[in-house]
């Protein structure tokens, strides 16, 4: 059963330790756990549906409750604390295109506005039930999960676009292909969820991002359906798919889409290097980014991460011998880790591998084997239960993510946390704050940083906490020429931002391509475009 008011499965327990409790103490101090509304208390809270009634339609509490936020701070805290002001009037379960066809007509008729649905996971304010005054639907694609085609000598296969990242990637390799996407929400996201929101895996790197893998589909919308045929390229006019494309439900609902698979790889291994500061890292992922020796992962920790990983692994003894190792070789205060990752048939992944190692010697790097590489790999979609772990001892965590160009990297790192830390200091609290960049081009990376801070068991001032944060943080990312969302998209936590990006004319644009495909304005309303208040 998944969790109602925080991430992933009921029965999934991620602990913190002793030793990590008492270093986010010394960071940051003690946590004071508060005490959460149970389900039923938030079902209470929820007011009667006043949809009419319909068979594809559930109007339950517990339902629509499920149905209501993401997985955003500011999701959590309305959850936690029963402080859910708007959930949806219904939750409808469509299992083909023509019942999504049919409920637009049913939203067309009642006045409704309808919100697309996958696996819930967003962390940027995607499912926020905001209808502007309207009745509001919540479109469940979920029942849309099937494999409907396999093409294996164009290695492109068609899936509902509710299906599960486990189910389609089970399904792939029945036949023995994989997709490659992998992003940390993979157990619970949806491969459409992945396409309207630009999503990026952390093995893009080979597989490549979703644009990438994205070859075509069926879009439903309120004006018709799209349909999208999968060319292995064209120069025919403007390309149908970036339509849909970070098009966050604005559009419609994708309900089939085509997707470039690959043979499942017969060898993959990630591996650990450290490097003595953050300057040598940079510049060996750098040229590792440029030199593309075929590896299908490169993650760089700066120090405060890379400290932060070993507190929390445990195992005291062996990180110290870990760690006193080493220091022998430069590596001491200051470290930072590098992992390497290698996909695809055994001799390619290994001479990339070797080839990679190799590069990183030349800079510096202390590579220590595959030990704390494969660590990462069994527990990569399990580090995010942290939240649940980290909230229960008084704690939130939250994270940001942009992409520059290498010039900017660095800079852009520092300016995130300083902005972070003041942000929480003007608020008397103390923030602990780290970064990595977790997908790598020839031009430049992603900016990842992740923030822990302690809860106040206060509905008003911890939401106030995250806006002086959030907003600090987007800011800076403007300021320093960032993209506002690398791989989150834009919700409603980024459209503020987003303007300074797409400038006047590229907002108008994206308003008139949404007025075109859904003239009544019933689509996910204020999402994106921030065109709700």
């Amino acid at each position: 059963m998944r969790r109602w008011n925080g991430w992933g499965d009921e029965s999934i327990e991620y602990p913190l330790h002793g030793g990590a409790l008492a270093f986010l103490a010394r960071r940051i101090g003690h946590g004071q756990p508060g005490t959460d509304a149970s389900f039923e208390q938030a079902c209470a809270a929820i007011a009667p549906s006043r949809l009419p009634s319909h068979p594809l339609i559930d109007t339950r509490p517990g339902t629509r409750l499920r149905h209501a936020l993401g997985q955003s701070l500011p999701d959590w805290l309305r959850l936690r604390h029963g402080r859910v002001d708007a959930a949806p009037d219904g939750v409808a379960f469509p299992e083909s295109g023509e019942d999504v066809r049919a409920l637009f007509a049913y939203a067309k008729d009642h006045g409704v506005a309808l919100i697309p649905h996958g696996g819930g996971t967003s962390v940027a304010g995607h499912l926020s039930a905001n209808g502007g005054g309207r009745l509001v639907l919540s479109l469940d694609t979920t029942r849309l999960a099937r494999m409907l085609h396999l093409d294996k000598e164009s290695q492109l296969a068609t899936f509902g676009a509710g299906i599960y990242g486990p189910d389609l990637e089970a399904q792939l390799r029945a036949h023995g292909y994989v997709l490659g996407h992998y992003p940390q929400s993979f157990e619970y996201s949806t491969l459409g969820g992945w396409i309207v929101t630009r999503s990026s895996g952390q093995q893009s790197l080979r597989y490549g991002r979703i644009e990438q893998l994205f070859a075509g589909g069926m879009l439903e919308s309120p004006a018709g359906t799209l349909r999208i045929p999968a060319f292995p390229a064209s120069a025919a006019g403007i390309d149908l798919r970036e339509m849909v494309l970070g098009s966050e439900g604005r559009a419609g609902v994708l309900t089939e889409a085509t997707v470039r698979v690959t043979p499942a790889p017969e060898y993959e291994a990630f591996h650990a290097v450290f490097f003595p500061a953050w300057e040598e890292g940079e510049a060996a992922i750098r040229a590792l980014a440029q030199l593309r020796p075929g590896l299908s992962m490169l993650r760089l920790s700066n120090s405060v991460e890379t400290e932060t990983m070993l507190a929390l692994a445990g195992h005291r003894r062996l990180v110290a011998v870990l760690e006193g190792w080493l220091r022998l070789r430069g590596c001491g205060e200051g470290k930072c880790m590098l992992l390497v990752g290698a996909s695809g048939t055994r001799g390619l992944a290994r001479n990339a591998l070797r080839a990679a190692l190799g590069l990183c010697g030349r800079h510096r790097g202390v590579h220590v084997g595959r030990r704390l590489g494969e660590k990462w790999k069994q527990g990569r979609f399990r580090n995010v239960y942290l939240r649940n772990a980290a909230w229960e001892r008084g704690y939130a965590i939250d994270t940001v993510e942009t992409a520059v160009d290498w010039p900017r990297v660095g800079t852009m790192m520092r300016s995130i946390e300083e902005a972070a830390r003041a942000a929480l200091a003007a608020m008397g609290e103390r923030l602990h704050t780290y970064t990595h960049l977790s997908h790598v081009y020839a031009q430049g990376a992603s900016v990842y940083s992740t923030f822990v801070f302690r809860l106040a068991g206060n509905f008003e001032q911890d939401l106030a906490r995250w806006r002086a944060l959030k907003h600090a943080v987007s800011l800076a990312i403007v300021e320093h020429g960032g993209t506002i969302s690398h791989q989150h998209g834009v919700g409603t936590d980024h459209a503020p931002y987003l303007q300074a990006e797409k400038g006047a004319e590229g907002m108008s644009a994206m308003r008139a391509l949404f007025r075109h495909f859904d003239p009544d304005g019933m689509m996910n309303p204020g999402k994106l475009l921030g065109d709700l208040r």
